[in-house]
């Protein structure tokens, strides 16, 4: 049987205050769910009160603790395997899976819909999947910090209740780490909450879907190639040395915008903390699990039945409304789906460079410049120009993530972070120069034939 991962510390029973009804359940997360970094990877923000010792907790250190308190789990599990009532890992599967494609979907509107309102003609940023990195980053790091939504998960909230005791007690503020041991309680409400199928939608769902590291890497590409212009900034010619530096603009400010807003998102989840309303622990089992299943599918197959089927198509062609997102929600969900099995499988292998996160922005990318090329040769008309384009924001825009390749570059060590960070925005660019660059140093690129 799959193992469950338990919440719990040395100071604090993962069992205790635990529901005991019949009624309840309990999840059976397959042992590879921890080979998410999404769920891995510890709080950016772990200085909270300011101490003078800043003692910091990095991803590879999390990634030896998990593994090392497998086998305790296990035991523990098999101990109380008589009190519960278990979700077969089956379920629990389906459940996440079903998370995935809702938010792959909602993750992909959010962004589609950010681009429009900031991509316009005078905008001071004419990279506009910045904004939609930027917010999918702050959202990451407000679930990474989060203690407050999942709090009833598995019985008594344990670190709101050590709130409640040590305020009791009479505790200031400054002095609650000495009255209880808050590090202990956190870690307990961590563990529990990256085992919840909800949580890891909205983290590996919502968040992954809501950026996109392909269009990025394009994005410093047509910086580089003096291709990255609105109608109110047409091209012009300019050397070598202006391009160069207008791929730096664009790598430097996506990538310090992006992290600048995981913390900005752990510091809101801090400040909110005594205001964020918490999921009823029955709601979210009973209802809104299985809700997912039917909404996420039968979303999914409203999609495929509009790509097929488009409302406008008995109006004047060419059939545009078909073009700007309906494709785009098609291929969502598979790469989105892609993204997650390759991180369980993948990131497992070297705590200290994230192998799955590093592919699937790899292989996205070189995914991407492909159909855009394809797109502007053209191939296939107008229909060809859509699917393509919903390749590209679909399923490269959710195979592909910013929101955790940031978390991974907050919670590396520090010469980690810059290997796997400067080496993850070097292949890829590589793979566009000679995909993209090929093509538009010798061909050029001829005008697209659909509306995006």
């Amino acid at each position: 049987m799959n193992q469950r991962k338990k919440s719990g510390s040395s100071n604090i029973n993962p069992s205790q205050g635990r529901r005991t009804h019949s009624q309840d359940s309990d999840y059976d997360i397959p042992d590879n769910y921890i080979n998410l970094d999404e769920l891995a990877a510890p709080s950016p923000v772990q200085n909270l009160n300011d101490d003078s010792i800043y003692q910091h907790r990095s991803l590879e250190e999390a990634w030896s603790q998990g593994r090392k308190s497998k086998a305790d789990s296990k035991q523990e599990s098999v101990k109380k395997e008589s009190e519960l009532e278990d979700v077969s890992s089956f379920a629990t599967q389906v459940y996440t899976i079903s998370y995935l494609i809702l938010f792959s979907i909602l993750g992909t509107l959010a962004r589609l819909g950010l681009q429009a309102i900031t991509f316009y003609p005078g905008a001071p940023v004419i990279f506009s999947e910045v904004w939609a990195n930027f917010g999918g980053s702050i959202f990451m790091g407000f679930l990474t910090e989060d203690r407050m939504l999942f709090r009833e998960e598995w019985g008594t909230p344990t670190y709101d209740q050590q709130i409640k005791e040590a305020k009791n007690q009479g505790g200031e503020c400054g002095s609650l780490q000495e009255t209880i041991d808050l590090g202990a309680a956190k870690k307990a409400h961590t563990s529990t909450k990256k085992t919840i199928p909800l949580y890891i939608g909205l983290a590996t769902g919502f968040c992954g879907c809501f950026t996109s590291f392909s269009s990025f890497a394009r994005d410093a590409f047509l910086a580089l190639s003096n291709d990255l212009s609105t109608p109110s900034f047409p091209s012009i010619h300019r050397n070598g040395g202006y391009s160069f530096m207008a791929l730096l603009a664009v790598i430097i400010t996506t990538v310090s915008l992006c992290i600048s807003g995981l913390f900005v998102g752990t510091h809101i989840a801090i400040a909110c903390e005594p205001y964020t309303p918490s999921i009823p622990f029955k709601f979210c089992r009973k209802v809104l699990d299985r809700l997912a299943v039917f909404i996420a599918w039968g979303c999914w197959l409203g999609a495929i039945f509009l790509a097929v089927f488009p409302p406008d198509r008995n109006q004047a062609p060419p059939e545009i409304w078909r073009g700007r997102a309906v494709f785009a929600l098609v291929f969502a969900p598979l790469g989105c789906i892609g993204r997650f099995y390759a991180s369980l499988y993948l990131n497992g292998k070297m705590a200290s460079f994230p192998l799955g996160t590093f592919a699937v922005n790899t292989v996205g990318t070189v995914i991407l410049g492909m159909s855009y090329d394809l797109q502007h040769v053209p191939l296939g008309g107008v229909s060809g120009c859509q699917v393509l384009q919903g390749i590209e924001d679909g399923f490269c825009g959710c195979l592909t993530t910013v929101s955790t390749w940031v978390l991974e570059l907050s919670t590396l060590r520090r010469r980690h972070s810059y290997i796997y960070g400067a080496s993850s925005v070097i292949v890829a660019l590589c793979f566009l120069i000679v995909i993209m660059g090929s093509m538009q140093w010798t061909r050029g690129f001829s005008p697209l034939l659909c509306t995006n």
